[in-house]
């Protein structure tokens, strides 16, 4: 069988980074096979998303196809196969890998594929859960997507899914842990600044995962470059991805018309509020080379 089966590519981020744009114009490479809410509602009928599979590459039918089952997250999918997997409190690590869970995790993967679209590609997001993942499957590889802290944070104050308004205490992500629940509380428990917080928790979380594993089997990708040059990330991604660049997934990214709103965050915070995104997130924005607004 296919080794490309049992070797996964998992693109994530904190969130609000950028994955959802970056996944589904991957999704377009005719050698990608991507999941859709049929794996949410029939995890066990996977059958039916390689159906999907098979059919998203027909003329018209394929495209009305695309627009009902779109590329997305698929974490019913994951509890099924191991419960923990989308609520963890903190980020899921090789240690948590148990036998059991990696044959449970590797037996769905091959009825998500089709012949021609042999590399199947998930999407994540919070938790990295990378250590996790690369010990269940050896060979999976690892795409970072990483946005600009302060547009992040700004992004979370502004979606009503985020958790972050129970605080610490209620939230999915567990006990802020030292120095930056002080941190936190030094800004007299500032909304905005836990969003910062969050950001950097994620990002350490991403870093040190992607540190215990070999360097040729993750790439970052910033969304800003996204955003100005999309063809020449994808070229590195087709590449890192061992897919091969054609004619018709050129034309597939651009008719993708990519806007960056980094700067949005400008407009919708006070000039107070910006001043605590920068002051909590120097550092960070010094080492992955964002400028200060």
């Amino acid at each position: 069988m296919n080794k490309k089966y049992y070797s996964p590519i998992f693109v994530f981020g904190t969130g609000r980074s950028g994955t959802t744009i970056f996944y589904e114009i991957l999704s377009r490479h005719e050698e990608v096979a991507w999941t859709s809410h049929l794996c949410n509602f029939f995890p066990e009928r996977l059958y039916l998303q390689r159906a999907l599979m098979r059919s998203v590459d027909l003329p018209v039918a394929g495209e009305i196809l695309r627009r009902l089952f779109k590329p997305v997250e698929v974490y019913r999918f994951w509890d099924h196969y191991f419960p923990g997997f989308s609520l963890p409190y903190r980020d899921l690590l090789s240690s948590d890998m148990t036998p059991h869970i990696k044959r449970r995790l590797e037996k769905p993967m091959p009825e998500l594929t089709t012949t021609r679209r042999s590399q199947l590609v998930h999407k994540i997001t919070g938790w990295p859960r990378v250590g996790f993942l690369a010990e269940a499957f050896e060979e999976a590889k690892f795409i970072h997507v990483v946005r600009d802290g302060r547009a992040v944070a700004n992004s979370m104050l502004n979606i009503d899914f985020w958790d972050g308004w129970q605080g610490p205490q209620k939230w999915l992500y567990g006990s802020l842990p030292e120095p930056y629940l002080s941190e936190w509380k030094s800004y007299d428990e500032s909304f905005v600044a836990l969003a910062a917080v969050l950001w950097k928790m994620l990002m350490d979380a991403a870093e040190k995962a992607l540190s215990l594993i070999d360097e040729e089997r993750w790439m970052y990708v910033k969304y800003e470059e996204l955003c100005e040059k999309p063809e020449d990330i994808f070229k590195k991604t087709v590449d890192f991805c061992a897919l091969k660049w054609s004619n018709d997934f050129e034309n597939s990214i651009d008719n993708f018309k990519l806007l960056n709103n980094n700067k949005k965050y400008l407009s919708d915070l006070s000039e107070v509020q910006i001043d605590i995104l920068e002051e909590i997130l120097h550092d960070y924005l010094v080492k992955y080379d964002y400028k200060k607004s």
